[in-house]
């Protein structure tokens, strides 16, 4: 039998609907829900192909995530998320983002510079840096943390980065090939880095570096040209190439003092007595603001023996509503060394650096 509506049910107002209804539940999810939905729904557009080698340079524009915008993606992918759907995708694992430390923000200062950068190419001349062979690979193992999302919520806004974790890649000499262990963040086990892409000062291996010139006149002039439009900067980019060269890579000693010494003449360049790595050792640091961006690149040293211990990203001018302090990303390189084989860690048969 089809029940007919009454005059009555047809005549509800508002007032008495919401009498009726039982009151509507909070839609308000937690900081942690909203970033795990957010990364199922990226899980889910992406491509199940094996995953691209990283590039070179880690990316610094800020990801903006909205409330609203999160929400509905909330509500759209709630189900699924708590499932478990996609749970095979290498990045259902990755750690959820924490939110970015914030550190005093110190001056730099031109008036150490030359002496500063002279002891570091010193002590970069004198280092016994080891020589690849064929069939060898450069070991870098570094402890690292980059830029994940700025997240904002009516009046407040956090920026997020990943947890500090290990990151450790094997290189040839030629850079044909290669391998990147980095749990959390690469599918278990590793990705290949194998490549054919020409050796250049965006893609650099090590055969090529031992071409560059080590007069720093010359090695920033072939810099600033090779680079040109790229960047914000000619010299937020000269600054940045050279940043690049002293991390993941491994350099022969008088290049290594020609970088340093190259990198005092840019424009903007500063000493800042004090910066910590993301191993948490203090040193001094050779620095330089992108005017655009609003971040300081900070290149850390040791203070007494000037051994290059790491880097840090600082925002120092609001931007984005990043507050002036956080700091965007660290890194300190843990190991360098060569080893026989792509995976092999150092031992009897590496030789360290």
């Amino acid at each position: 039998m089809i029940r007919k509506k009454s005059r009555r049910e047809e005549s509800l107002g508002h007032a008495e609907l919401a009498r009726l209804l039982p009151a509507p539940g909070d839609p308000h999810l937690s900081l942690d829900r909203h970033l795990l939905l957010e990364e199922h729904l990226m899980s889910e557009i992406q491509p199940t192909a094996p995953a691209p080698a990283p590039s070179r340079r880690v990316a610094r524009r800020v990801l903006v995530i909205g409330v609203p915008v999160t929400a509905a993606l909330a509500g759209a992918f709630a189900f699924t998320a708590l499932t478990g759907s996609g749970g095979s995708n290498p990045a259902a694992a990755t750690p959820p983002p924490v939110e970015a430390p914030v550190v005093r923000i110190e001056p730099g200062s031109t008036a150490q510079l030359a002496s500063t950068v002279e002891h570091i190419a010193a002590a970069a001349s004198a280092s016994k840096t080891p020589e690849p062979g064929p069939g060898q690979y450069i070991y870098i193992k570094s402890k690292v943390s980059y830029l994940s999302v700025l997240h904002t919520d009516a009046d407040k806004s956090k920026t997020l980065v990943q947890p500090l974790h290990i990151r450790e890649a094997w290189n040839s000499p030629d850079g044909k090939q290669g391998w990147l262990d980095e749990p959390g963040y690469q599918p278990k086990g590793g990705i290949t880095l194998n490549s054919d892409v020409e050796s250049s000062l965006n893609a650099p291996s090590y055969d090529y570096l031992k071409t560059l010139p080590t007069d720093p006149d010359a090695l920033l002039k072939k810099i600033y040209k090779e680079t040109k439009g790229q960047g914000n900067s000619p010299d937020q980019e000269a600054f940045t190439t050279v940043g690049d060269l002293l991390g993941e890579q491994l350099a022969p000693a008088k290049l290594n003092a020609a970088l340093y010494r190259a990198a005092a003449k840019i424009p903007g360049v500063v000493v800042v007595d004090h910066a910590q790595d993301a191993a948490g050792r203090e040193g001094i640091a050779l620095a330089h603001v992108d005017q655009q961006s609003g971040d300081r690149t900070e290149w850390i040293f040791d203070r007494k023996t000037y051994a290059y211990l790491g880097s840090r990203g600082v925002q120092v001018k609001q931007a984005d509503d990043v507050k002036p302090g956080t700091v965007l990303e660290y890194t300190a390189v843990l190991e360098r060394a060569v080893v026989d084989a792509q995976k092999q860690r150092p031992g009897a048969q590496g030789t360290g650096a």
